[in-house]
C-alpha cells in the first residue's frame, strides 16, 4: 500500500514538473531580463562568422511590440491573431506553438507605427502576467494559458498600454493612470489591490522598475508627466519630481546605479542624472545634469562599466554615466531606435530595420564583427523592429511587427 502511495506521488511530481516552468539561470523572466537592466550572464557566443547566419525557426505572431520571455524551455510574447490580442507559448527549442489565449481586443493604432499589444510577458512561479494595450490586465497559467484573474483599467495613453508588469514579492505592479493613482500595486494571486501611488496621474509607457537604497526597496513609476518613487512594500510614495516630455511620452526603463537614478526621454526633454540620499521617511534627489545628448523616446539603455550604449530618436551612441558626456555616435536611419542587449562584453544590436550586429562594448567606439539581416525592411512603418530581443541558453529571439525569429549564437563545441 505504502509503495503505490509513493509511486502515485512521484507520477504526481514528474507530471507537476513537465506542465509547470520551473526558472533556471538561463532564463529571461521578465522585461530587460534577470537583473531589469538588459543584460545577460551567458558566454562562448558566437561573434564573428562569414556570410547571413540561418534562423533556427520562425513563428507567425502577428502585429505588437511585445518583448519575449523564455522560462523553463517554453517562449511567451504577445500578438494579434484576427481581431484580438493573443498571449503566445511556444517551445523553445522548436518554435511548435504550445497555446494561445485571448487577452482583450485588438489595439488599433491610428497614427500608423502598429497595432497591437505593447507589454512584455512576465513570468513568475506557475503564471504568466501581461497588460493589455486596451488595459487589461491577466493572470494566466503558464503551462496551459487559462486565465486566473484579470483587472481592467480604462486611461489608456494615446499609443496604448506600453509598461509591462512588475512582479516583487507578492505584489504586481503597474502603471495605468488615473483612477486615484498613476502606479498601483495588486495581490499577485488574486488580482485586489493593495496600494496606488502617483495623485491622478496619467500612465506614460515606461515598466515599474525596483531598487535598493540604503537598505530599502523601492519602485520608480515613470509617468505621463512626472517621476514618483514609492516603498515598494507600502506604497508610500517617497519622491515625485515632475518631468514633462512631448505627447507625454515617458516611456524608457529608469536605470538606478550606484546612488544614481537615470532618466531618458526624446523629443526635446533628453536624459537626467540625480543622487539620490535618505532623509528621514523619504528620498531626496540631487541633480547631477541634464543633458539633451542623449534622448531616448522608448529605447533604454545599457549600462556597462560607467557608459551607456544605447540608440536613441537619432543615432547608436556611447555616453558616460557619471558625467553625460557623448563619447561616440553612429548616425543612420537604421539606428534611431535600435535596440541593445550585453553579453560577454559584446553589445547584441538589432537595428530598428533588421540587422543584427554584435561588436565589443567600448567607450572608444563600435565595430561590429558580425552581421546578418534578421528581417528585411519594406517600408518606414509597419515592419520597423522596435522590440528588444531576448537571449536565453544561447539563442537570440528577435521579433518585427510580423514574426518572431530564433537563431543559436553558441559555439559550436
Amino acid at each position: 500500500m505504502q509503495n503505490r502511495y509513493c509511486r502515485r506521488a512521484l507520477f504526481i511530481a514528474i507530471l507537476f514538473s513537465i506542465c509547470v516552468p520551473v526558472a533556471h539561470a538561463g532564463d529571461w523572466p521578465h522585461w530587460r531580463g534577470p537583473g531589469y537592466d538588459g543584460k545577460s550572464d551567458e558566454s562562448n557566443l558566437k561573434t564573428a562568422w562569414k556570410g547571413e547566419l540561418a534562423s533556427i525557426w520562425q513563428a507567425a505572431i502577428g502585429s505588437g511590440y511585445s518583448g519575449i520571455v523564455v522560462v523553463g524551455g517554453k517562449t511567451y510574447t504577445c500578438g494579434v491573431d484576427g481581431a484580438d490580442q493573443v498571449l503566445f507559448c511556444f517551445e523553445s527549442q522548436s518554435g511548435q506553438l504550445v497555446w494561445k489565449t485571448r487577452m482583450e481586443d485588438n489595439f488599433k493604432d491610428m497614427t500608423g507605427w502598429g497595432d497591437g499589444p505593447r507589454s512584455t510577458p512576465t513570468i513568475d512561479g506557475d503564471r504568466v502576467y501581461v497588460l493589455g494595450a486596451l488595459g487589461t490586465l491577466g493572470c494566466y497559467d503558464a503551462g496551459t494559458g487559462e486565465k486566473k484573474w484579470s483587472a481592467k483599467f480604462d486611461a489608456k495613453p494615446q499609443w496604448g498600454y506600453s509598461g509591462s508588469v512588475l512582479i516583487d514579492g507578492d505584489l504586481a505592479i503597474v502603471t495605468v493612470g488615473s483612477q486615484g493613482g498613476g502606479m498601483r500595486a495588486l495581490n499577485k494571486m488574486t488580482g485586489d489591490p493593495v496600494w496606488k501611488v502617483g495623485a491622478d496621474e496619467d500612465s506614460g509607457y515606461s515598466t515599474p522598475y525596483p531598487f535598493t537604497l540604503d537598505g530599502k526597496r523601492y519602485v520608480v513609476g515613470f509617468l505621463g508627466n512626472s517621476v514618483v518613487v514609492a516603498d515598494i512594500k507600502s506604497g508610500r510614495e517617497v519622491l515625485t519630481m515632475p518631468w514633462e516630455t512631448s505627447w507625454k511620452v515617458n516611456a524608457a526603463t529608469p536605470i538606478f546605479h550606484d546612488g544614481h537614478l537615470f532618466l531618458s526621454s526624446g523629443y526635446k526633454t533628453g536624459a537626467g542624472l540625480f543622487k539620490l540620499k535618505t532623509k528621514g521617511d523619504r528620498l531626496e534627489a540631487e541633480e547631477v545634469y541634464r543633458t539633451r545628448k542623449l534622448k531616448n523616446k522608448f529605447q533604454t539603455p545599457v549600462l556597462h562599466e560607467g557608459y551607456l550604449y544605447t540608440c536613441d530618436q537619432s543615432s547608436f551612441k556611447c555616453v558616460e554615466f557619471k558625467t553625460g558626456d557623448l563619447k561616440w555616435e553612429k548616425d543612420g536611419n537604421e539606428y534611431r531606435h535600435g535596440t541593445v542587449l550585453l553579453a560577454d562584453g559584446n553589445l547584441i544590436l538589432l537595428t530598428s530595420q533588421g540587422e543584427l550586429q554584435i561588436g565589443k562594448a567600448s567607450p572608444k567606439g563600435f565595430e561590429p564583427t558580425g552581421k546578418t539581416v534578421v528581417f528585411e525592411q519594406k517600408g518606414d512603418r509597419g515592419e520597423q523592429c522596435w522590440t528588444i530581443p531576448t537571449l536565453s541558453y544561447g539563442r537570440l529571439f528577435m521579433r518585427n511587427l510580423q514574426k518572431m525569429v530564433c537563431l543559436d549564437l553558441r559555439q559550436a563545441a
